[in-house]
């Protein structure tokens, strides 16, 4: 059985990533459904649409700047298949009330997979 894959967020690195949530959920007419003390902000931009959510990083001089997150219905089914296709696993990652799994593409982009019903 195939696993369900959907576009949850598009993630931004940012030093402050609350600042940032919050200016883009003004110029887009969004709403901040969770601040998690600043660490990791998702912002709602509607029903049916993909969220965008910015997650706190000491710098953006390295790495990426801005990734995807998916939501897949079976995330242990989803990943082996993706690492099956040619992705690299990264982390494991977790906080309270979700778990994910941070992989990167054959050139080495970075994405997330986390389970969603």
């Amino acid at each position: 059985m195939a696993v369900k894959k959907s576009l949850l967020n598009v993630t931004v690195n940012s030093p402050d990533a609350l600042r940032l949530a919050r200016w883009w959920a003004d110029a887009l007419d969004g709403e901040i459904l969770a601040e998690n003390e600043g660490w990791f902000v998702i912002v709602s931009l509607g029903e049916g649409r993909p969220g965008l959510a910015f997650q706190k990083v000491e710098s953006v001089s390295s790495g990426s700047r801005l990734h995807l997150d998916f939501g897949v219905d079976d995330m242990n089914a989803a990943v082996e298949g993706l690492v099956a296709a040619g992705a690299t696993l990264i982390a494991e990652r977790s906080m309270p009330g979700v778990t994910w799994t941070t992989l990167a593409d054959p050139d080495g982009n970075e994405f997330c997979v986390a389970e969603h019903g």
